[in-house]
């Protein structure tokens, strides 16, 4: 029990951060909040990210080069010009290294307004950091697993990152619906999008990038969204 209640937990706070912070703040600023709840944010990321963390400025920068490029050479995530979605997530990890690392200059619009917290993002990033969560990772399932097959779920926590990104990025630009005619291949991901926190509505997305609520149809809920509007009555954001 305990292992099946940390995937679950796993899968859905490093979601959640990861289309709360780093997508609708980051990368298109939907909302605002203080410098101080920004870096609350940054570490929620990292602890629920943990081995898959995502510097948000980088990640911001990824995802508006794929809105500006998308399904073309220039887009650094699409299914377009890739055989599988590993190769396709190889690629983009290649680019996030880059920009990381500050090797390739990147144009000003697309890192306006970007939050940054380098020194943090270092210290996360860092590969010493990534093998201590997978140590700690590796220590909770010798503690709580009951059985030897539990350990095949192990790797499923040192990739989760890339893992949700396969989910969006390959296969709501291959399957499911639209409800708006644009020029990429975006689709919704109805069925499945109670695994991916509103990032399912991908093609309502691309149609309406600034719109913070992804849902459009009367059946779509958006959960974010729903996160969204009791943060602002807490006063924890500003919309």
């Amino acid at each position: 029990m305990a292992i099946l209640l940390f995937i679950i937990l796993h899968w859905y706070l490093s979601g959640f951060a990861q289309s709360f912070f780093n997508h609708r703040y980051a990368a298109h600023r939907m909302f605002s909040m203080s410098l101080f709840t920004e870096k609350v944010f940054f570490i929620f990321s990292f602890i629920t990210a943990g081995s898959s963390y995502m510097s948000p400025y980088v990640y911001g920068i990824l995802h508006r080069m794929h809105h500006a490029y998308a399904d073309t050479e220039k887009d650094p995530h699409s299914p377009s010009f890739d055989s599988n979605p590993f190769s396709m997530m190889w690629r983009t990890y290649k680019v996030f290294s880059d920009i990381l690392n500050r090797r390739i200059a990147i144009e000003n619009k697309f890192t306006k307004d970007l939050p940054q917290w380098d020194s943090f993002d270092r210290f996360a990033s860092s590969l010493l950091v990534k093998i201590s969560w997978g140590v700690i990772y590796t220590i909770f399932y010798i503690q709580f697993a009951t059985a030897w097959w539990m350990f095949l779920f192990l790797p499923f926590h040192f990739v989760i990152g890339p893992l949700q990104g396969i989910v969006i990025n390959w296969f709501a630009h291959k399957v499911g619906y639209t409800n708006f005619r644009i020029n990429n291949t975006s689709k919704n991901l109805l069925l499945i999008d109670f695994l991916t926190w509103g990032e399912g509505y991908h093609n309502n997305h691309h149609a309406f990038s600034s719109k913070v609520n992804f849902a459009k149809k009367w059946f779509e809920v958006d959960p974010v969204y729903q996160v969204i509007r009791f943060f602002r009555l807490l006063k924890i954001i500003r919309v």
